[in-house]
C-alpha cells in the first residue's frame, strides 16, 4: 500500500494536529501507539492481555523501517528480513535489465553467495527513545517572530541531532509528535549492506493487479525476502520473531508492529476542507496525468512497459488512496461528526477562563494559515516541490547545487535533509547506482514541463527561461541529452567541488537547478515561516488544550516512525454477505478462473505446474481490525506470544478512510499468512533453505 502523500504533508510534515473526535475516548481497537506510550488499561479491558516490556523490547528491535518507504522485520539470527513485494519492488526494478526482469521472473538465491546487493537500500531499527520536549520548547520563547521561532526551533533540533549523533554514531531523529505537543529523539541503527535473498513474481505478489488493489478478498503473496550484511558477513541479529506454523486464527488478538506513514485524524475541520477542495482535487489532477503518460509510454515495447511498470504502480496505487480518502471528506456524515467534536472541545476551552486566555484562539490562527498556503500552493507545488520538473537527473542536480550552498552554512541552520546527522543516508541516495533511463526521463520531463507552462502561464517571466526559446519536448530533450549526472562518479565530482564545481559547471540540469531555486527557496521560506511554523504554535496549544479537557492517554498521528497497532482476526459484512476472514490458496485458482486466466488474473507457470503438489485449503490472506495506514505495508503480524503469523500487505478499500477517522465496522488491514508464505516456499519454490532458516 505505497502511498503518496499530499503537498501539506509532504511539505509540513507532522504539522497538524487533530481535533475531530479529539472529545471522544479512544475505542475498539483504534490507535497506532508509541512504544513507550502503550495503553495497557485499554488492552487489559478489550483482551486481557498486555505485552511486558521485554516483549515490547523484543518487537521493536526486530521491527525494521525502510528509507524508501514501508516496514519490515528480522526472521532470523542471520539478518534475514521480511518485507512486502510491491513496495520492494524498486529494489527489484533497480537490479533488473532488459534480459532479466527479477520482478516479473523473480528471484531465489540458491546460496549466500547469490544473494544480490540493492543498490541504495538503508534499513533503520529503532534502538533509543528520548523526550527532548523541555530542549525544544526552550528555545522557542513567546517574543520571536514566527520566522525567528522557526529559525530557533530548527536551529536546536539541528543541534541535538548533530550531538547526539557524534556521542551515539546512530542516526538520530528529532520526531515531531502530537504536532508540536511533544518532541521525541529516535535513534536507529542503520544497515546499508542490503541484499536480495528470495523474491516471487509480480503475477502472485501482485494478482489482481490494479483491479483488485485496495479490495478483499485477495490473494497475493506479498512478500519478499532480503538479508543484511555487517563488514561483508551476515549480520548477527540477537531480537527477530520467531514462525508461527498455525498462522493466524478467528477473533485472535495480533499485534502490527510497523512504520505508519502520515494521518491527519487530528487535524481542524477548516484543515480537513483545505485538503478536500485544494490540495487532494490538485493531487489527483497530477496522478492522472502521469498515470496516462507512464501508460501510454508502456505501451509502444515490451521494455518500455518493464522500465516503467514499478512507476506506473505508484500513481495507480496513489489513485486509489486519494480517491478512498476524498471520499471520507466528502461523507457529510463524517466531517458533521468532526465539526461536532471540534466544536465541543472549543465550548471546553471557552468555558474555562485560563484556557481561553491561552488557547482560544489556536483554531482562527489555523484557519489564517491556510489561507497563506493556499496563495502559494500552485507555485509552492511546482517549483518547490518539484512536479514542473519530474526527472530524477533534475532531483540530483537539484541536492548537488542545495547541498554546496547548505554546507557553507552551520550546522544548525541547515536545512533539515543537509544536516551533518543525515549526511550518510543522503549521500546513499545521491549516489545510487540505480539504472536511469534517458527516453523515460525525457517524455517524464517534457510533460511536466508541459504542466509549468499551463499552470504558471507561457508568458510567466521564469517560464520563458526555463523553456530557453523551445517547446517543453525540445527542451526536456536537451536537458536529458546534455546531462552528465547519470554517471554517479560525475556527481561524486561536483559534490567534492562544492560551491565552485556548481560556479563553474556546465550541465544544463544544474544549471536549471540554480536558475529555479531562488524562487523556490522563497517559496519554501513562505510555507515554512508563514505556514508551518504559525501552524506548529497553534496545533500545540490545541494538544495542550487537549490533554487538559481528555488527559493524556491518546496517540499522536503517524510520523513514519514505529508505531504499535493491535486488533483482531475478524471478518466483516458487506450488505448481505459476510466477508469471512481469510481465503485460501484454492480460491486463487478459481479467482483466475473467474477471470479468464487472462492478468492480472494469471497466475505464474509455475504455480500452474506445481499445483498438485499445493495443499489448496491453507489459508493465504486474512484480514483484521488493527489500525494501518501506508508505511505499515510490511509489518510483521505477531500473536501473543511475538510469533509472526502474517504480513501487513495492503487495506480494503474501506480502510482508506483510516487517514481521517478510525472504524472497524468495514476497515480492515489486509495480510498474507505466515502458512501461506512456508507452503509457497516448499511447495512450489523449493526454496527449503529460505523456510528452514526463519525463526532461526
Amino acid at each position: 500500500m505505497k502511498i503518496f502523500f499530499s503537498l501539506r504533508q509532504v511539505l509540513l510534515g507532522s504539522i497538524s494536529l487533530c481535533i475531530a473526535l479529539a472529545t471522544m475516548p479512544i475505542s475498539a481497537d483504534e490507535g497506532m501507539w508509541l512504544y513507550n506510550q502503550i495503553p495497557t488499561e485499554l488492552l487489559q479491558q478489550r483482551y486481557g492481555f498486555v505485552p511486558d516490556q521485554a516483549w515490547l523490547d523484543h518487537v521493536r528491535l526486530a521491527s525494521v523501517r525502510f528509507n524508501s518507504g514501508g516496514s519490515g522485520s528480522f526472521v532470523s539470527s542471520r539478518g534475514l528480513v521480511m518485507a512486502y513485494h510491491h513496495v520492494r519492488a524498486d529494489a527489484l526494478q533497480k537490479l533488473s535489465a532488459t534480459e532479466h526482469d527479477l520482478l516479473e521472473e523473480g528471484y531465489h538465491a540458491k546460496s549466500e553467495a547469490d544473494e544480490l546487493p540493492c543498490v541504495d537500500l538503508e534499513l533503520n531499527v529503532l534502538m533509543n527513545i528520548r523526550d527532548v520536549t523541555d530542549e525544544v520548547n526552550a528555545a522557542v520563547t513567546p517574543e520571536l517572530s514566527p520566522a525567528e521561532a522557526y529559525a530557533a526551533r530548527r536551529g536546536v533540533i539541528n543541534t541535538i541531532e548533530q550531538t547526539e549523533f557524534e556521542k551515539s554514531g546512530l542516526r538520530s531523529d528529532v520526531i515531531t509528535l502530537f504536532q508540536g505537543g511533544q518532541y521525541h529523539l529516535y535513534q536507529f541503527k542503520k544497515y546499508t549492506d542490503v541484499r536480495l535473498v528470495f523474491a516471487p513474481e509480480q503475477g502472485i505478489a501482485f494478482f489482481g493487479g490494479d483491479p483488485d488493489n485496495f479490495e478483499y478478498p485477495r490473494y497475493d503473496l506479498d512478500v519478499c525476502f532480503f538479508r543484511v550484511y555487517e563488514d561483508g558477513q551476515p549480520a548477527q541479529i540477537e531480537h527477530f520473531l520467531s514462525w508461527s506454523e498455525d498462522g493466524p486464527q478467528d477473533e485472535e488478538l495480533i499485534f502490527v508492529s510497523g512504520h505508519p506513514g502520515r494521518t491527519s485524524r487530528l487535524n481542524t475541520v477548516a484543515h480537513l476542507k483545505y485538503l478536500r477542495d485544494i490540495l487532494y482535487p490538485r493531487r489527483m489532477d497530477e496522478i492522472r496525468r502521469r498515470e496516462v503518460l507512464l501508460k501510454t509510454f508502456a505501451e509502444r515495447s515490451l521494455e518500455n512497459e518493464r522500465r516503467a511498470k514499478d512507476e506506473l504502480f505508484g500513481y495507480q496505487n496513489s489513485r486509489k488512496a486519494i480517491l478512498g480518502s476524498l471520499a471520507g471528506l466528502q461523507d457529510p456524515v463524517l466531517m458533521a461528526e468532526k465539526q461536532a467534536a471540534e466544536d465541543e472541545l472549543r465550548a471546553a476551552v471557552q468555558r474555562d477562563e485560563e484556557m481561553r486566555a491561552k488557547y482560544g484562539v489556536s483554531f482562527d490562527a489555523i484557519s489564517e494559515t491556510l489561507e497563506v498556503g493556499a496563495s502559494v500552493t500552485v507555485e509552492y507545488g511546482l517549483l518547490e516541490r518539484g512536479t514542473a520538473f519530474n526527472s530524477e537527473l533534475f532531483s540530483i542536480a537539484r541536492t548537488l547545487v542545495r547541498m554546496a550552498e547548505e554546507d557553507s552554512k552551520p550546522n544548525a541552520d541547515r536545512l533539515s535533509e543537509f544536516t551533518d546527522a543525515g549526511r550518510g543516508s543522503l549521500e546513499q541516495r545521491l549516489y545510487s547506482a540505480a539504472p536511469i533511463y534517458a527516453d523515460l526521463e525525457t517524455v517524464k520531463l517534457a510533460d511536466s514541463l508541459g504542466m509549468l507552462m499551463e499552470q504558471m502561464g507561457a508568458e510567466d517571466p521564469l517560464v520563458l527561461q526555463i523553456l530557453d526559446g523551445k517547446s517543453p519536448r525540445a527542451r526536456a530533450a536537451e536537458l536529458i541529452s546534455g546531462s552528465q549526472l547519470a554517471d554517479v562518479e560525475e556527481r561524486k565530482r561536483v559534490a567534492a567541488g562544492g560551491a565552485e564545481a556548481i560556479r563553474d559547471s556546465e550541465d544544463p540540469m544544474i544549471a536549471l537547478a540554480k536558475l529555479v531555486d531562488p524562487r523556490a527557496r522563497a517559496l519554501r521560506t513562505i510555507v515554512e515561516e508563514q505556514v508551518a511554523e504559525p501552524q506548529q504554535q497553534a496545533y500545540a496549544k490545541i494538544a495542550a488544550a487537549r490533554f487538559k479537557v481528555l488527559g493524556t492517554t491518546t496517540y499522536p498521528d503517524a510520523t513514519f516512525t514505529l508505531r504499535l497497532a493491535f486488533g483482531a482476526v475478524k471478518g466483516y459484512q458487506e450488505g448481505d454477505t459476510w466477508i469471512p476472514p481469510w481465503t485460501t490458496i484454492g480460491g486463487a485458482y478459481e479467482h483466475a478462473e473467474a477471470h479468464g486466466n487472462v492478468p492480472p488474473f494469471q497466475l505464474p507457470e509455475l504455480w500452474i505446474e506445481r499445483r498438485d503438489q499445493i495443499d489448496l485449503s491453507t489459508p493465504f490472506n486474512f484480514v483484521s481490525t488493527a489500525d494501518i495506514i501506508g508505511g505499515n505495508s510490511g509489518s510483521p503480524v505477531v500473536n501473543q506470544a511475538g510469533e509472526i503469523v502474517g504480513i501487513i500487505f495492503d487495506g480494503n478499500i474501506y480502510s482508506l478512510v483510516l487517514n481521517f477517522a478510525y472504524t472497524d465496522d468495514l476497515a480492515r488491514a489486509t495480510s498474507v499468512t505466515s502458512n501461506a508464505i512456508l507452503e509457497a516456499l516448499r511447495n512450489v519454490y523449493d526454496a527449503d533453505d529460505v523456510a528452514d532458516e526463519l525463526g532461526h
